[in-house]
């Protein structure tokens, strides 16, 4: 059975706003399985997918061309039977590998002049910013040099198996209460991060609310110790920063009552899962890359110098997340808890 090929891109947000593309190619190719070549720090995501047949996990360094390794790794995909490939990454690295694997269509965008290896080009229109999801699904249907941006948005969908949430709850020995999810990272830079003592606020104003409430606070390891400054205000929340795999924080935001989140990868993974979200932004624009979920809920002052797209702030003061205080995240977050 011919199969298709779907190559992932580097972040956990990405890989959540691509699974509309995979709907879509299961529309067009029902019965056609899908499989996902990802990074390892992402395949949990695709793995819950209901579209995805396999995840193969990429034995690829970060920068590294690795062409001997390309060329055996391609010569093992070859034996799949792929009949197409849809290479979501821009670089000419990973256009490489379906083009060695010899897979007849390979659909793309024109990223780093991929001309030949990329059969199947699309056009990215930077001049008119298009929401990420769509710029995906919209691989699936014939290029159009200027995509129209629809009424509704796709929505990612992801499913978590019966059991996932229990066994990560058991093993973490957290005790039973209404779960609320913070995630108060953000891998892209310091700037996207909604101050830690607006996070233990808010921690505090829920406790006094929700006495059963049991706050986790969700990340890598890189976010332990912005999590820590959260417990050192409020240590009854749960510091489960890089104690967690990607799987069970994924079980664990399927569970949870609501969650309240930087602009991040596990943002996008609540609204996949239909939990209530409270998104903060400050330098990202929402516009781009929302959380596509009619049960989140999107906080963004839109001040002057924002969005900037910096990694910290150029101008010192952080006044597009500083200025979003405990109480305007409390507001949306209060009726989402209500009913748990």
């Amino acid at each position: 059975m011919l199969r298709t090929l779907v190559i992932s891109p580097n972040w956990i947000g990405d890989a959540v706003m691509a699974q509309p593309l995979l709907r879509r190619l299961k529309e067009l190719a029902p019965g056609r399985p899908i499989d996902v070549l990802a990074p390892t720090w992402v395949a949990p995501v695709w793995r819950a997918m209901a579209e995805v047949d396999a995840v193969i996990e990429s034995p690829f360094k970060h920068g590294a061309l690795q062409w001997k390794e390309r060329k055996a790794f391609a010569k093992m995909l070859k034996a799949r039977g792929y009949a197409d490939s849809y290479v979501l990454p821009n670089t000419l690295k990973f256009a490489l590998i379906p083009w060695l694997a010899g897979i007849p269509k390979r659909v793309g965008y024109k990223g780093e002049m991929r001309y030949g290896l990329v059969n199947v080009m699309h056009h990215d229109d930077k001049a008119a910013p298009r929401p990420m999801a769509q710029f995906y699904q919209a691989l699936a249907d014939a290029p159009v040099r200027h995509l129209q941006r629809p009424e509704r948005l796709p929505e990612p969908v992801m499913t978590v198996a019966a059991g996932e949430a229990e066994a990560a709850i058991a093993r973490l020995q957290l005790p039973a209460g209404v779960l609320v999810a913070f995630a108060p990272g953000a891998e892209f830079g310091p700037a996207k991060r909604w101050p830690s003592s607006y996070f233990a606020e808010l921690a505090q104003t829920i406790l006094a609310n929700r006495p059963d409430a049991q706050i986790l606070l969700l990340g890598s390891p890189k976010d332990r110790a912005v999590c820590d400054e959260i417990t050192a205000i409020v240590p009854q929340a749960h510091n489960l920063a890089g104690s967690t795999s990607l799987s069970e924080a994924i079980a664990l935001i399927a569970r949870a009552a609501a969650v309240v989140t930087n602009d991040s990868g596990l943002m996008h993974i609540g609204a996949a899962l239909g939990r209530p979200v409270v998104a903060i932004y400050g330098p990202t624009d929402p516009r781009h890359t929302p959380p596509l979920s009619q049960l989140a809920q999107i906080l963004w002052l839109h001040i002057e110098c924002s969005p900037c797209q910096q990694r910290e702030c150029p101008l010192g003061h952080q006044n597009c997340m500083k200025q979003i205080l405990p109480a305007d995240v409390w507001q949306p977050l209060q009726p989402m808890l209500a009913g748990a």
